[in-house]
């Protein structure tokens, strides 16, 4: 064996290798008796040797940690290797023997080992749980300082909406007023322009007047002067018209301040509400002890199998036929037929509640609250039903019939296919019902979906749908934009029921209509896909007596769950390993 002058940090969070002579494997043990860290065989061969077979080889997360090589203070030759319980101090055997007569002693090195199991703890409660809740913190308030900035922004931009309709406004009313007022103008001016008119007129009349009696004086002519002028009568002038001057407008200047503008362009104010704390998870729900990590603890990277297994199979009673399986928690598993039967059943098949619907295919889905959605064709709502089996509207979608429906496992989103007068989309609803996304057209305009009747979500967020009319799996990412249709490997394709697993598998039901003496006979009936929409494999492709598989449902477990189309039965298979 190699010397035990092995020193680790105290976290050992680098690579480490076996402490034994010409062994470079990875340590895994420690034996805290030579203090030395081994490899998996090493250790075998420790425990074996004659002379160390009695030695306490653990895991290397649960090493004692070796005792410094101290010296005493008092005897300079002496290591301390004891802690005397009365005076709490190390000591050498010496100071035991000399100044601490009568007390008892423990071993420094067990106490050295329980004070660095504390400080390992501690540092595993700090890496573990406070230094990420912090950064979660962190992460918080940097997205709660985007979050004000973007309420802030949205506050500038319609305090300058509001700015510029009230500045709209005013333009619109100082034009009607300075319209009224050259209406008055010009009113006054005719009035005026008329007097103006009168008294030209009248001045002529009297320039004539003037003339005439000018004419008399100098004319010879006697008898006509005597016989014209014979009085006031024949000398009586036109008397001076009368007219009114105009009464000049007034302008009275509108009462208003700073005050009434503020008031009509609104007011920013912070509610008088208390700030809510951020929440501090309790240690004990993200502190996890050191301990050691067993076989059964560490789960293999999954794959496919090299063989579908079946598991079990029963039976749902109250339907006819299991179109479609939606599985909730606790194991309860919800299905329906096509005549608007859904049923709630444990996985012995017990009934656990019964309801009548409008009926269709993937119309139903569990939520992340455990709640069941299902949509409402027949008066184009989609209603929950509450873990106490009460029964509410959720969401109306207008003139547009819900086929398919999908809670998603990522964010709770509600995703549903619908169609109206031969169009059909999907929309994304928020998992409180309010409408976020509309997804109908590729990005050359082309129609993406005829008939949505089952709809799922991937882990990457893509949303995949078996389109009865396209004849194809329709998948587009979470934005909506066009990624792959799947139509097959063969003429007539027909999806049906369509799951998704933890691998970011596609499995979809594939119907090929093919009947001998009106039974029908299926083969390649669940086709899997990759991500990018490439056939991997055909599941259940051994002549088994499946009559039409119609729905299918992956759980936590990796279970495949096949329902069928001529039956109640519902089948449960193991596919990945």
């Amino acid at each position: 064996m190699a010397s035990s002058k092995f020193h680790a940090p105290p976290t050992a969070q680098h690579y480490l290798v076996c402490g034994t002579d010409v062994c470079e494997r990875i340590c895994l043990f420690y034996c805290n008796d030579c203090h030395l860290p081994m490899c998996e065989q090493c250790r075998d061969e420790h425990q074996k040797s004659l002379d160390t077979k009695n030695h306490e080889p653990v895991p290397y997360q649960q090493r004692k940690r070796q005792l410094p090589e101290v010296k005493c203070h008092t005897h300079v030759n002496r290591y301390v290797d004891m802690l005397c319980e009365q005076c709490q101090v190390p000591v050498c055997s010496k100071c035991a023997t000399k100044d601490h007569v009568g007390h008892t002693f423990i071993d420094l090195e067990t106490v050295y080992a329980e004070k660095c199991a504390i400080c390992l703890d501690e540092i595993n409660k700090i890496e573990k749980y406070f230094i990420p809740t912090s950064q979660d913190f962190l992460k918080s308030i940097k997205k709660d300082s985007t979050e004000i900035k973007k309420i802030m922004d949205d506050i500038r931009a319609s305090m300058k909406a509001e700015a510029e309709s009230l500045k709209k406004m005013v333009d619109s009313v100082t034009s009607h007023k300075i319209e009224q007022v050259n209406e008055i103008e010009e009113s006054l001016q005719q009035l005026l322009k008329f007097q103006y008119i009168k008294y030209n007129g009248y001045i002529s009349y009297l320039h004539e007047l003037v003339k005439k009696f000018h004419g008399y004086l100098s004319s010879k002519d006697i008898k006509t002067l005597m016989s014209d002028v014979t009085g006031t009568t024949n000398l009586k002038i036109d008397p001076i018209p009368e007219t009114v001057k105009p009464v000049s407008p007034v302008f009275t200047a509108g009462q208003f301040s700073m005050e009434d503008i503020t008031e009509l362009l609104g007011k920013v104010s912070v509610p008088d509400s208390k700030p809510e704390n951020r929440e501090i998870k309790p240690t004990g729900t993200v502190y996890i002890q050191l301990k050691p990590r067993k076989k059964s603890d560490v789960k293999p990277t999954l794959s496919l199998a090299s063989s579908v297994t079946k598991v079990r199979e029963y039976n749902v009673p109250g339907v006819d036929s299991v179109h479609h399986i939606s599985l909730g928690k606790s194991y309860r598993l919800w299905a329906s037929d096509d005549d608007g039967n859904l049923v709630q059943t444990d996985l012995q098949g017990n009934q656990l509640q019964k309801i009548q619907t409008s009926g269709g295919y993937g119309y139903h889905t569990v939520t992340q609250d455990g709640d069941l959605i299902y949509t409402d064709r027949k008066n184009k709502v989609i209603n929950r039903i509450k873990k106490d089996k009460t029964i509410t509207e959720f969401i109306r979608t207008g003139d547009w019939k819900p086929l398919s429906i999908h809670s998603s496992h990522i964010n709770g989103d509600i995703l549903v296919g619908l169609r109206k007068d031969g169009e059909a989309k999907v929309t994304r609803y928020s998992k409180t019902g309010k409408e976020i996304q509309n997804i109908q057209r590729d990005n050359k305009g082309q129609r993406l979906y005829g008939d949505p009747q089952y709809i799922t979500e991937n882990i990457n967020g893509d949303i995949c749908t078996s389109d009865f009319n396209k004849q194809a799996v329709v998948v587009v990412n979470k934005s909506g934009q066009h990624r792959f249709s799947y139509t097959g490997q063969r003429t007539a394709f027909r999806p049906h029921g369509i799951c998704t697993d933890l691998l970011g598998h596609i499995l979809v039901v594939y119907v090929p209509f093919v009947k001998i003496m009106n039974v029908a006979f299926f083969k390649n009936n669940v086709h899997l896909l990759d991500q990018g929409g490439q056939l991997l494999t055909e599941l259940l492709t051994e002549k088994q007596p499946l009559i039409y598989p119609c729905s299918l449902c992956v759980d936590d477990e990796n279970n495949l769950f096949n329902g069928e189309y001529l039956g109640n039965t519902v089948t449960v298979y193991k596919y990945l390993q």
